[in-house]
């Protein structure tokens, strides 16, 4: 009779953790098609030009979503006002090229670069260093003297016949293979000059980045900050790099991809070749613009602790007459996070307000590398300690090839530090919204990358959980035609739903969730 009550106790906790919560679902009731639709139709239009990075048209539109929020009638948080402002530096690239021996490579066409560093000339020395990683179980640095040289390394990490890592020892990749930046600490460390990657996707990826090649790039001006300067990082296609090793008479890179990997070694390899590497360019400095959107907490014990709710608005601009409107990348993410500040709000004028604070943001920058939500996280108008989590919104509003209907969502990154926040995700929507949710791009070996490559990554480098909600890249994706009119609000509306679900959790529970899972960024 005891094992039997037991059993029936189990059942009933379970059935409780799943209960509806009824206040929950008339305020995530708010958020309709209708109205989603009614911003997007605005803040995608024409008049906003694109919503490039520090112009016109995305200053426009900060002003559009602030004076949203301010009928809404939350309180400014930042010194009276809605903006967190950050200084950027434009920069255009006049001219570059890159001589490795006597082999001259085209910009563009032979190798790239971002911005975010100062290097107007190097002249130094090159070495292979095979994947460029200091790890305990693999180091390409060990015994090698790589003060003032130019690195060129391969991209990802090496795996053994059996597909094992020799970085992690297991299936799973490590943060070497997810991130360049990683590889450029590790040289800048060492004290190299410079760190050249090979990019194993290099026409392909051409394309994507085309538009920021052509016209000027931007990074935060920390100029008006006091931060040290990073290690210039170029990419090249692997055919360069072969070209080197025949000049440099060193032999095939395929085989020191195949000796690394039968060996488990590191293959480092000097090639006496002289590096030059010119570039020139303009620069100006301006400002861009967060909008901060904040719901104090209802709970004195509790309202220090933050749940964060982002979204990009900024998009790519105009190219001569024509006006990238952005109405999916990030208008859908924009508007929903909107959306959820209204029934936030609501809850709380009608006393039902979350125990923990909200606070609703809406970044610039994130076309341009992440800029606003890095500032946010080096800025921070709220203690990172104590936040709780972050929900990331950016692109939710359309359908990929690999799906038939829209009745979907990608979720990235739930479980990549707090297994809890994977489950009161999986609870949300299984209580509420049934929606299939789609864990493919939240794969470690993913080659898209995804989890690396919007504002939430910033916050979980500070140890703070996230959920990156993502609907893939369609047709229209970075094009004139990502227009308003082929939004799917309904999909939109529930997706925005399912992502207020899991804010109220996380706002209204007892503890705050653990972070259980080591980090990549410790």
């Amino acid at each position: 009779m005891k094992k039997l009550v037991l059993i029936i106790g189990a059942l009933c906790a379970g059935v409780a953790s799943f209960a509806q919560d009824s206040l929950a679902m008339k305020y995530a009731a708010t958020i309709t098609p209708e109205e989603l639709s009614e911003h997007l139709y605005i803040l995608a239009s024409d008049k906003f030009q694109g919503r490039e990075t520090g112009e016109e048209g995305q200053k426009m539109a900060a002003d559009f979503i602030a004076n949203y929020y301010a009928g809404l009638g939350v309180q400014p948080v930042v010194e009276g006002s809605y903006f967190q402002e950050f200084p950027l530096r434009s920069e255009r690239t006049v001219n570059a090229s890159m001589k490795v021996g006597d082999e001259t490579m085209a910009f563009s066409e032979d190798f790239y670069f971002f911005p975010g560093f100062d290097a107007s000339q190097i002249d130094a020395q090159a070495i292979f260093l095979g994947y460029g990683i200091d790890s305990e179980l693999y180091n390409d640095y060990e015994g090698v003297d790589v003060k003032g040289k130019v690195l060129f390394v391969l991209s990802g990490e090496p795996m053994n016949k059996e597909g094992i890592s020799l970085v992690t020892n297991e299936e799973r990749v490590s943060e070497w293979s997810g991130d360049w930046r990683v590889k450029r600490d590790a040289a800048q460390q060492k004290g190299a000059r410079a760190l050249v990657v090979v990019n194993d996707d290099y026409d392909k990826y051409l394309g994507r980045i085309k538009y920021w090649l052509e016209n000027p790039g931007m990074r935060l001006d920390m100029e008006r900050e006091e931060k040290e300067e990073v290690l210039p990082t170029f990419f090249i296609k692997p055919a360069a790099l072969q070209t080197l090793f025949d000049e440099a008479k060193v032999g095939k890179l395929s085989k020191f991809k195949k000796k690394i990997s039968a060996k488990g070694t590191p293959q480092t390899k000097a090639f006496k070749l002289p590096v030059f590497i010119n570039i020139k360019r303009e620069q100006k400095q301006f400002t861009s613009e967060n909008i901060l959107c904040y719901i104090p907490g209802s709970d004195p014990l509790l309202k220090d602790e933050l749940v964060v709710i982002t979204s990009h608005y900024d998009h790519v601009g105009m190219d001569g007459d024509k006006i990238f409107n952005g109405a999916d990348d990030d208008g859908s993410g924009t508007v929903t996070v909107m959306e959820i500040a209204e029934a936030f709000k609501m809850a709380a004028d009608e006393g039902n307000g979350p125990r923990r604070s909200v606070l609703l943001m809406n970044v610039s920058g994130e076309e341009k590398g992440l800029l606003g939500s890095e500032w946010y996280v080096t800025h921070p108008i709220f203690d990172l300690k104590k936040t709780v989590a972050n929900l990331n919104v950016d692109m939710i509003g359309r359908k990929d090839a690999d799906h038939e209907d829209g009745n979907y969502i990608y979720v990235i990154g739930s479980d990549k530090l707090s297994t809890e926040l994977h489950d009161i995700s999986e609870n949300a929507n299984s209580t509420y919204t049934n929606i299939a949710l789609d864990y493919t791009y939240n794969d470690p070996n993913d080659p898209n990358r995804f989890y690396y490559r919007s504002d939430h990554y910033n916050f979980a480098k500070n140890n703070i959980p996230v959920i990156f909600y993502f609907s893939g890249v369609h047709e229209d994706y970075h094009q004139p035609t990502d227009t308003p009119d082929k939004i799917m609000y309904e999909k939109t509306a529930v997706i925005g739903q399912l992502i207020f679900y899991t804010a109220w959790d996380l706002a209204n529970r007892d503890k705050k969730i653990v972070v259980d899972v080591v980090s990549d960024f410790e």
